[in-house]
């Protein structure tokens, strides 16, 4: 056996499925698909993975959301919004022209939906008509799979492209990197196929096409972190800087590690829901990195990328280790900031 003979369980476990080693490899070896192999024979056959993973595997199959919170809320972070967001019931009206694929972490985590809310708020603004699913959205599956619970993941999403083609659904948003990634890349084979595109790509065009026109002068420095399932697995690293460049004021540093170089939060490869029990924790150390630019403000583009680094930068905090106020914000955040 391959583990833990050849393979220890540490090694197999630790994988974040950043892609940083597919990219640093000068022959090209795909690492990230024997590692997700491996955790499949893992999980599938041996019923062997590490067990704070069991109750996030059982949220999802269960309630359609890792924390286990259920669909009832997914429409929730509506009701802070002072216009309406239609629900999708049957097929999506012909004057919508978007479906806005919320993610679990965009409706039902605090500081995500926060986030989601701004991006409503933005393209309500800009003109641009879209709708949600609310309850009938579930977990694409992409913690199952990168687990290694194959079978989760693809009863996830043949229950998604269902709800999806059912719909009629050809354009969606999504501003999770890892929704993303599964609607357009992932759910092709199993028979979902839509134009899907991330917020910062919207916003960019937006912003170029004078809908959105910031305005407000941010005196501020802000540091961009590049989430590696929309820079490295799909190579969008331009739309996010493009947006924030183009707001009066502030000024974008780059950290020593990033686009195709950047460094994981931590949290792919469902990370997000296993302890970190081997050396310094990989969030802190992408903080650490964020702060020797000495920024008041650090952005991303990821749900899960904001939740890492803002509980590592208020660890940071309350030790000493970086000043007050320094805020980790989404470039949609930051964006309306600079609206009238």
């Amino acid at each position: 056996m391959l583990v833990p003979s050849v393979i220890d369980p540490d090694v197999l476990w630790s994988c974040t499925t950043c892609g940083a080693c597919v990219e640093a490899c000068p022959v090209d070896i795909e690492h990230i698909d024997a590692i997700v192999d491996m955790r499949r024979y893992q999980v599938l056959m041996e019923s062997d993975f590490p067990s704070e993973a069991q109750g996030m595997l059982r949220n999802i199959e269960n309630q359609g959301d890792p924390w286990g919170l259920g669909s009832s809320h997914r429409g929730d972070w509506v009701s802070e919004l002072d216009f309406e967001v239609p629900i999708i019931t049957n097929e999506i009206p012909e004057d919508i022209e978007y479906l806005f694929w919320v993610g679990c972490a965009g409706a039902l985590d605090e500081r995500a939906r926060k986030v989601t809310q701004s991006i409503a708020r933005l393209l309500h603004r800009s003109g641009v008509t879209f709708a949600i699913l609310a309850k009938k959205e579930s977990c694409t599956g992409d913690p199952a799979r990168r687990l290694g619970n194959e079978y989760l993941y693809q009863s996830q999403a043949m229950t998604n492209i269902e709800t999806l083609n059912s719909a009629k659904a050809k354009k969606i948003i999504a501003s999770c990197p890892h929704c993303f990634n599964s609607l357009a890349n992932e759910y092709r084979g199993l028979g979902g196929n839509y134009e899907v595109i991330h917020h910062t790509q919207l916003l960019k065009e937006l912003v170029d096409a004078k809908a959105l026109v910031p305005t407000i002068t941010q005196d501020a420095k802000v540091t961009y972190h590049d989430p590696c399932y929309l820079g490295r697995h799909n190579n969008i690293y331009e739309e996010p800087r493009s947006v924030l460049g183009s707001l009066p004021g502030l000024s974008s540093v780059e950290m020593h590690k990033h686009k195709e170089k950047g460094f994981c939060c931590g949290a792919g490869g469902a990370r997000m829901w296993l302890e970190e029990k081997i050396g310094k924790r990989v969030n802190v150390e992408r903080m650490d990195q964020a702060l020797e630019m000495d920024p008041d403000m650090v952005s991303t583009a990821c749900p899960y990328c904001m939740i890492m680094l803002d509980d590592a930068v208020k660890a940071k905090i309350a030790d000493g280790g970086a000043k007050e106020g320094v805020e980790v914000l989404d470039v949609a955040q930051i964006l309306e900031k600079s609206l009238e």
